[in-house]
């Protein structure tokens, strides 16, 4: 007969056990490798935007999923190397909003982990994907068609600057050589249609933009078309700042610069875009499958018109353009 003193030792000894069982039966917390081109400095709306999307799919950071960010701070070269990071750490998505370079380079470090894009371009005629209903392979998305707003972005500035002829465009060919291509030749077209004229400077780090908005001020042009960029909307208080120092209206891609100050803005809902990438982020988490998951066209477009610096520049609001825009802040 087994002894009382050592059945008790038996039993304390199993029900020690049975905790590391019952944890070694939990599933691991999935992984989701977040990459951008560049730092967490005023992203924090789409940062929110992006985890709002997660939740609506049943994720919330910290409960049932881990974020694992790599930034590039606008260093483009540094991008393969911080997607192969999160590739070793073996995160369950790669979520690559912001520009077509981020997927890319994603995209070159695995051919098995989903990737979830966000692209200004189509992502078709890039090679990224086969087409916009079954894309194949590993990555899907959001489309926002930065590069096709561009004539209308033009014709409204035109509308709000009826002076304006020459108009100066700001690109950043090395962080997408590829929207900033098709950028600069959607506005040359849509400017000759209307009797404008463009031209086109380059500017990809903050020293750059500097020396870009000092040679177009020796150019003197009516107004400046700033391209749809992450890395532009990282130095948007630059760019505003300079543009109002020296009094040139200014038209933008996104409502982040109108909010502090810029003249107007036209283009997609770009926190309504990286909740999109949430979502996405979730149903591949769920099991869906990044080859069948179309990709969604963006669908939310703003109009914004900042009155106050309107009325700084001299320019007068017709009240044609209030009734369009989304929104004008006075």
């Amino acid at each position: 007969m087994m002894r009382r003193r050592e059945f008790i030792t038996l039993l304390g000894g199993a029900a020690v056990g049975w905790p590391v069982m019952a944890q070694a039966e939990q599933p691991a917390m999935p992984v989701i490798g977040f990459l951008h081109s560049t730092s967490p400095d005023g992203f924090t709306d789409r940062l929110r935007a992006f985890r709002q999307g997660l939740k609506e799919t049943g994720y919330v950071e910290g409960e049932n999923v881990a974020l694992e960010f790599r930034w590039a701070e606008g260093q483009m070269d540094r991008l393969p190397a911080l997607a192969a990071e999160l590739v070793r750490r073996r995160v369950s998505v790669i979520a690559a909003p912001g520009s077509a370079n981020l997927a890319l380079a994603a995209r070159a470090a695995t051919t098995t982990i989903p990737i979830v894009f966000m692209a200004p371009e189509d992502p078709v005629r890039l090679g990224m994907i086969a087409s916009l209903a079954r894309p194949g392979g590993n990555l899907t998305g959001i489309n926002f068609f930065n590069a096709e707003l561009v004539a209308k972005r033009l014709d409204l500035l035109r509308e709000l600057v009826p002076q304006a002829i020459r108009v100066a465009v700001l690109v950043n060919p090395t962080a997408d050589a590829a929207n900033a291509e098709a950028v600069t030749r959607d506005i040359d077209a849509a400017a000759r249609a209307k009797g404008m004229q463009t031209k086109v400077f380059n500017a990809s780090t903050s020293r750059e933009i500097d020396a870009a908005f000092a040679s177009l001020v020796q150019e003197r042009p009516d107004a400046v078309f700033v391209s749809g960029d992450a890395f532009f909307n990282s130095r948007r208080v630059q760019l505003v700042h300079l543009a109002t120092r020296h009094a040139i209206p200014a038209t933008y891609g996104s409502r982040a610069y109108p909010d502090i100050g810029g003249l107007m803005s036209y283009g997609a809902n770009i926190p309504d875009a990286y909740r999109e990438v949430g979502v996405y982020t979730g149903r591949i988490l769920k099991g869906a499958k990044p080859a069948e998951l179309p990709v969604v066209q963006a669908s939310k477009f703003e109009f914004v018109i900042n009155h106050q610096t309107a009325r700084l520049l001299g320019l007068t609001v017709q009240p044609s353009l209030i009734a369009l825009a989304d929104e004008v802040i006075e």
